[in-house]
């Protein structure tokens, strides 16, 4: 029997006992955390909203406040895929319903993007979808929380208040976090890679304010233009992820470092392993660490926000272990062997 199935095999009556609404609760947050497919998590969604009605209708407030939460996080969950589709070009611009597609040209082989309505989500719930989402995980933890124990007193005014927090933090998180605005490495991984390093002498995709923490002997803006000029020695580099500007960031990198002119160098990307500038990057770089969370970037305001996925910093250089080291307190690192490269490159 599927989650959903188990789920709705009971409708919520009065007379339920704390434990088997916990258990249904428990086994719908299981299913939306572990789930990858958008229509296997609006499956779960229509059947909580459904419940969340039977329970109403039955006077069962526990179990309505538990399957509205459910809806909740189904709801943010949806949020979560469809900007992941989104940074990855798998959403089409029209389906987004508002901002930009950063991964608006791809450079994949894959499926072409699909719009909302492909996806079985209508504007209102694409709406809250990526309200939901952009509000901190702790954040909407604690306010779900909040909301499970108010809705007895409240009812609707404790789903106003989630909405609201929603918007608020859209304003500057997530959804803003395209590849048109500027975002800075956090000083904790600056000071990793320069460990690492030990110096950095060329940020080839960098402006005077990222400079406050980076401090590079010699540095590239837009307009000055980093791909046109030479990298020598050790480089660092959170290059603009925008198309196709991240794939001349990517090549030119690997370029310069097959070539002797860098000598060490630390990128820092999104992990999009379905792209062919990742998979570049990938066969070409000596290790990689996957972080574990997404990094909090700065905005020139002094916001911080997360984009929809996870990141990675690949190394290139003779010192894969020291990077191992040290980056290893902020994700999971990957060490390339050597043969890997050597086939690559001969390829």
């Amino acid at each position: 029997m599927s989650v959903t199935d188990w789920i709705t095999s009971t409708v919520p009556h009065a007379n339920d006992n704390q434990q088997t609404g916990l258990m249904r609760y428990d086994a719908a947050c299981r299913a939306i955390s572990e789930a990858l497919a958008v229509d296997e998590i609006k499956g779960i969604h229509d059947k909580a909203r459904a419940m969340a009605a039977a329970a109403k209708v039955a006077k069962n407030k526990r179990a309505e406040a538990d399957m509205m939460a459910v809806r909740f996080r189904a709801e943010r969950r949806i949020g979560e895929i469809m900007a992941m589709q989104r940074d990855a070009g798998l959403l089409a611009k029209g389906g987004q319903g508002s901002g930009s597609n950063q991964y608006e040209v791809r450079d994949t082989d894959g499926p072409a993007p699909i719009t909302l309505p492909e996806m079985g989500i209508d504007k209102h719930l694409a709406d809250r979808a990526r309200k939901y989402a952009a509000v901190p995980e702790e954040e909407f933890e604690a306010r779900v929380y909040d909301y499970r124990t108010r809705v007895q007193q409240e009812g609707d005014r404790a789903t106003a208040d989630l909405l609201a927090a929603g918007e608020k933090a859209q304003a500057a998180y997530r959804t803003s976090f395209t590849g048109d605005n500027e975002w800075y490495t956090p000083a904790r991984y600056v000071e990793l890679a320069r460990t690492v390093l030990g110096q950095i002498d060329v940020d080839p995709a960098s402006n005077p304010m990222a400079q406050e923490t980076v401090r590079a002997r010699t540095f590239y803006t837009a307009e000055t233009d980093g791909l046109d000029k030479p990298w020598l020695g050790k480089v660092w580099m959170n290059p603009p992820y925008s198309q196709p500007e991240i794939v001349h960031f990517v090549d030119k990198l690997i370029a310069e470092y097959k070539a002797g002119n860098v000598k060490e160098a630390i990128m820092l990307t999104h992990n999009s392993t379905d792209t062919k500038w990742f998979d570049a990057l990938f066969k070409s770089s000596d290790a990689i660490c996957f972080t574990t969370g997404r990094v909090k970037f700065v905005s020139p305001k002094g916001e911080f926000a997360a984009p929809a996925m996870g990141q990675a910093f690949s190394y290139f250089g003779p010192n894969p272990r020291g990077f191992t080291e040290v980056f290893s307190e902020v994700g999971n690192v990957v060490t390339l062997a050597n043969d890997n490269k050597q086939a690559t490159q001969a390829a």
